[in-house]
């Protein structure tokens, strides 16, 4: 191992490096793996040379080991059940029928691809099942997608973090032990897998009562939780390790999602220091990956290792996606979207190089140069190149929609937002009581559980990116304090609100709000049907077969034309309606001239609206 003062500056490098990685990447909103794996290659023996295999001595695998420890635990932690219960069906299939698909295909790539034993490519195909959250996370902050596509990406990269790791320790036993009889491989799954979960429990269930009922001091309380946290989760992957090899995974990886689903006290403070742990964790992970990495081995890869990302990236991660989405609410374009964005990262990279390390220890060298090799170009690839183009892919494909929250998911708000998701908004309801949330998520809308009028709530359900909330709910004091909310806290410029009281309109209006009196529209609308009963049936059938859009001229071609000019390139179907100029509606004749601001009103069947928006926004 190098001398102590020798890696006094290798230890600093490390940690200034994974401290500056995290900055740029927050600065850039990109996942900060890029700037690791760049720092990696520079100080590895590619780049200076001050990093090499031998700076760490026999103590790598040990450092990786308690590394990759950190990591899965930090992810198994995040892991809630009760989120997957509430999964949309799509997220649940992403998971399990979609990451067999990805182990399968990757294996079959792998292969046949580069020549390897079926073992080794089930390696590299159960590694590269994980997208993971760190690099999934900092696309989403760029790319503000619909619910449902952050959380079914959310959920996938957290989910198969944890389950990636564990098929990878098996499939590795496998490995390791060679010619063993099918009888033997599951006899090695079942030990394994079975110690670590049982070390796990124990852990957990030690932690949690002393989190819960031991004096912690409480001057030093939420500190001293989260050194116990810490502790706990390397005493399990030591304590399973030396009871059964590589059951370490499986044992941190039961303890963080049993703890993590129990009510454990300073669970946000323990959350925030696991994840300033993890940043430093990974900066050695990625060191120790560039240290076993030379760029004869990607050489050596050639043609044939790009066949396998392309093939991983753009033939087996879209048929996943399109199976495990089918018959939901997911548009064409957030299919895509789901295709064309699973970067690989953190677990493929650490576990790929805890294994490596081991591998090469045991001889296995080609065996381990084909899984870094391998591992680090797919990492690299879709990191750089989905990471850094999402943005670009989302605005491409049109799924970066403004946020419309609505407050009450009783029959009005859910009609609401039925009307509204079937224009292609991005609908978020709020409830707070359970049967009624409970139906909102079975007909498939996204919402949030809370109090419409919690600051707080308002502003996880996506208030600061709203560009309309509703108040909907039966009670007009609540509707009330969701407008003022919404246009003090919020600076929402669309605030509407239903007034289940006619006599309280006034007080809605003096806010700016715009009011819908429950009774008052009824009165309306049986009015409606009464004298003009074919607009009524018309405006009924709005959302279903027709539709009335408004939108606002500002494509620099249309001003200064004629509606008689644009009708020619509008589709069949539709019709300019009105025109708002000022605050005054008027109806426009053919050489009407529109201006830069003038909010028109399309008229007409459904698809035909939906094509003459284009018009209007042409690059949308």
């Amino acid at each position: 191992m190098a001398e102590g003062g020798s890696l006094i500056p290798l230890v600093a490098a490390i940690i200034g490096i994974g401290v500056g990685a995290q900055v740029l990447a927050d600065r850039f909103r990109v996942p900060s793996i890029i700037f690791l794996i760049a720092s990696g290659i520079v100080l590895g023996p590619e780049g200076l040379g001050f990093v090499t295999r031998e700076s760490f001595g026999s103590g790598l695998s040990t450092i990786v080991g308690l590394s990759v420890a950190i990591i899965v635990f930090e992810g198994a932690f995040h892991l809630r059940i009760n989120n997957l219960r509430e999964a949309p069906a799509a997220t649940i299939r992403l998971v399990t029928v979609g990451a067999a698909i990805a182990l399968v295909g990757t294996a079959a790539i792998v292969h046949f691809a580069l020549g390897v034993s079926w073992t080794v490519a089930a390696l590299v195909g159960a590694l590269l099942v994980a997208t993971g959250p760190t690099v999934i996370a900092p696309i989403l902050v760029v790319v503000p997608v619909r619910d449902r596509v952050a959380t079914a990406l959310e959920t996938e990269g957290i989910v198969n973090d944890v389950t990636a790791a564990i098929i990878a320790v098996v499939v590795f036993e496998i490995l390791l032990v060679g010619d063993a009889t099918p009888f033997e491989f599951i006899q090695l799954f079942i030990e394994r897998l079975g110690v670590g979960m049982i070390v796990g429990a124990v852990v957990a269930a030690a932690l949690w009562y002393l989190l819960r009922y031991v004096d912690l001091s409480p001057a030093n309380a939420p500190q001293n939780a989260r050194l116990l946290t810490l502790a706990g989760a390397l005493v399990a992957f030591a304590a399973a390790d030396a009871v059964r090899t590589e059951a370490g995974i499986a044992a941190v990886a039961t303890a963080g999602i049993l703890l993590g689903n129990t009510d454990v006290p300073y669970e946000e403070q323990i959350s925030e220091f696991k994840g300033d742990i993890t940043l430093l964790v990974l900066s050695f992970v990625f060191i120790a990956l560039a240290a076993l990495l030379d760029f004869e081995t990607l050489l050596g890869l050639g043609v044939r290792g790009l066949i396998v990302v392309v093939v991983v990236a753009l033939i087996i991660r879209p048929v996943l996606v399109f199976i495990s989405t089918r018959g939901d609410r997911f548009t064409q374009g957030e299919k895509l979207f789901m295709s064309f964005v699973g970067p690989r990262g953190i677990i493929p990279a650490s576990v790929a190089t805890l294994f490596a390390v081991e591998l090469q220890a045991q001889g296995f060298d080609e065996a381990a140069t084909v899984l870094v090799g391998t591992v680090f170009l797919v990492i690299l690839m879709t990191v750089v190149f989905e990471g850094g183009f999402a943005r670009y892919i989302a605005e491409y494909l049109d799924v970066i929609p403004m946020r419309v929250i609505i407050v009450g998911g009783g029959k009005v708000g859910r009609a609401l937002a039925e009307r509204l998701v079937d224009r292609g908004e991005n609908v978020v309801i709020i409830e707070q009581d359970s049967s009624v949330l409970q139906i909102a998520r079975d007909a498939g809308y996204t919402v949030h559980n809370g109090d419409g009028t919690d600051t707080d709530v308002l502003r996880s359900a996506g208030a600061d990116n709203a560009k309309t909330i509703v108040a909907a709910t039966g009670d007009d004091d609540v509707n009330l304090l969701v407008s003022q909310l919404a246009s003090s806290k919020f600076g929402i410029d669309r605030i509407m609100a239903r007034a289940n009281n006619p006599d309280n309109v006034d007080a809605f209006e003096e806010l700016g709000v715009r009011t819908i009196s429950s009774s008052l529209a009824t009165a309306y609308a049986l009015d409606n049907l009464i004298e003009r009963p074919a607009l009524s049936n018309w405006m009924t059938e709005i959302g279903r077969s027709g539709d009335v859009q408004e939108t606002e001229v500002t494509a620099e071609e249309l001003v200064g034309k004629t509606i008689g000019e644009i009708d020619v390139e509008l589709p069949d179907g539709v019709l300019i309606a009105l025109v708002s100029r000022d605050g005054k509606n008027q109806m426009p004749d053919e050489g009407f001239t529109l201006q830069n601001g003038d909010h028109v009103t399309l008229l007409g069947r459904k698809e035909s609206v939906r094509q003459a928006l284009k018009t209007f926004h042409p690059h949308d």
